[in-house]
């Protein structure tokens, strides 16, 4: 049984409170996002672009990412520092139901690259907390984690409702990015097929997103 709002804000508030002050480094530490990666998303207009780490936490993005994520980046399980992460967002926000039309599916897929990012980095601890605190919090969670599914697949097609634009029907391709000799970073890029209303209702967004009020801004501050 999933929870309330109300339930799922409380559990959640609950949750960032207990955190420890002061937490002990990771093994693995993360790299920022060199200009040069952010000079190559904001030169795609017409395709939502970010760059997310192996815990999922959302580090650069375009004009158009942030636009069409919208609610992800304005819910409550965004950090201080503004930095979203796709995981908390999925599971521990209940509006996150409204913007994934599969949400079932996209709670799976990641669940599963949280498992293998926990096989890769068996020392990471922030993410050891990150998948204590889901466990914790939502039964989604911890049911998608027993399943014991390991992500392999980078492309597919994923349906959004937008709160501005309706339904948008995209593709997706997430590809490697190496950051450094150890760190292999996720570039996903979501498109529409040309012709079709997706890609007008994309228009749209990136020309809302080109506007001085919707500037991307680099999100490259991480816990």
């Amino acid at each position: 049984m999933r929870l309330n709002e109300d339930e799922r804000t409380y559990l959640f508030d609950l949750a960032r409170t207990a955190r420890p002050a002061h937490r002990t480094p990771s093994r693995r530490k993360d790299v920022p996002v060199p200009p040069r990666i952010q000079w190559l998303l904001d030169s795609m207009t017409m395709s939502s672009a970010f760059v997310r780490n192996g815990r999922q936490d959302v580090i650069a993005h375009n004009a158009l990412a942030r636009a069409l994520h919208t609610p992800m980046f304005d819910s409550i399980t965004t950090d201080e520092h503004g930095c979203p992460n796709v995981a908390r967002y999925i599971f521990l926000d209940p509006g996150s139901q409204g913007l994934f039309v599969d949400w079932d599916s996209a709670a799976a897929i990641t669940a599963a690259l949280l498992r293998a990012e926990a096989g890769r980095e068996p020392h990471d601890r922030a993410l050891r907390e990150l998948i204590g605190e889901l466990s914790t919090l939502s039964p989604d969670f911890r049911g998608q984690w027993a399943a014991h599914d390991v992500r392999i697949r980078h492309d597919g097609t994923k349906r959004l409702q937008h709160p501005e634009v309706g339904l948008l029907e995209l593709t997706y391709q997430s590809l490697d990015l190496p950051m450094s000799h150890r760190a292999v970073h996720d570039l996903t890029l979501y498109t529409a097929e040309p012709g079709t209303t997706s890609e007008e209702r994309l228009k749209v967004l990136a020309s809302l997103a080109a506007t001085p009020s919707q500037a991307t801004q680099p999100t490259d501050q991480l816990r």
